[in-house]
């Protein structure tokens, strides 16, 4: 026997309330599993928080704070430092939930900081420079992140070399009696291969820098790293016994070096004057 329109009506209304009604008792349950999350995380019972956010993003797929709650609770269970397998890999679990919730939110700059980080302490380089050049590179992202980015680049680019020059083996020391004067003198280290992957260092470093600069002209940092990244040019220069070369290299460092003090000056002058109106009491 066939039902009328009307009792289909009624018994499809009647459906849509009961689903709607378990719709929010389980938004509720899930809000609940989230307030445990959080009293069990503050405990440090980490794994016991890690299921009350799986939990609440069981009974409510759709709720934005849990994924983020499951992240940051395998996030905590890493631990820094320890190099074994099994740390190892709960940093990679943490990375892929972080990485999830980037996937419906590109911008959520938690995540993408924390999976920097997690690849750094887990000593991924390779991952750490592709993760770090996936955002300089993105056409989407804001100028000013971009050049965070290839500061960064640029950072590491600068720290490969300069771990070279610095090398007691590869730089001498001598004292003037007359002035008291110290003067460094560097010269190239017996493994060609080091020196060849200095240079290719600096050279990447400051293509980095310069586009740091391009997104952000006013980027102290990005203005520090092209100064000491000129330096290293001009001691690599040295080492390669090219005279002409360390002295182009010596003034572009100077005229770098003015400009990144007028950026720190105007910082410092900038901030004492935010923290003069910030202590200044409201007026009325």
């Amino acid at each position: 026997m066939k039902l009328s329109q009307t009792r289909i009506a009624i018994l499809l209304a009647v459906l849509v309330a009961i689903s709607s009604g378990c719709g929010v008792v389980n938004r509720i349950r899930a809000k609940n599993q989230l307030n445990e999350a959080a009293r069990t995380y503050r405990e440090g019972r980490f794994p016991e928080a890690e299921q009350h956010s799986r939990e609440a993003a069981r009974l409510d797929p759709d709720n934005k704070t849990a994924p983020m709650f499951i992240a940051r609770t395998i996030h905590a269970q890493y631990r820094p430092g320890v190099q074994s397998a099994d740390n190892i890999a709960k940093a990679q679990q943490a990375i892929e939930a972080y990485q999830q919730i980037l996937a419906k939110n590109p911008k959520d700059e938690e995540a993408y900081k924390a999976i920097a980080y997690l690849y750094g302490a887990i000593h991924d380089d390779e991952k750490l420079r592709q993760w770090i050049s996936a955002r300089a590179t993105n056409d989407s992202a804001e100028p000013e992140k971009r050049a965070e980015a290839y500061v960064v680049l640029a950072s590491k680019d600068w720290d490969c070399s300069f771990k070279m020059t610095e090398l007691p083996t590869n730089k001498t020391t001598t004292i003037d009696p007359s002035n008291n004067k110290a003067t460094v003198s560097y010269k190239k280290p017996k493994d060609q291969k080091d020196f060849d992957q200095a240079q290719m260092c600096v050279k990447q470093g400051l293509v980095e820098a310069e586009n740091a600069i391009k997104f952000d002209p006013n980027n102290e940092s990005a203005w520090s790293y092209k100064t000491n990244l000129l330096l290293e040019a001009s001691k690599l220069a040295e080492m390669d016994g090219k005279t002409e070369q360390k002295a182009q290299y010596q003034k572009d460092y100077e005229a770098a070096l003015k400009r990144t003090t007028e950026l720190s000056v105007a910082n410092q002058k900038r901030k004492e004057e935010e923290e003069k109106k910030s202590a200044s009491p409201p007026k009325g």
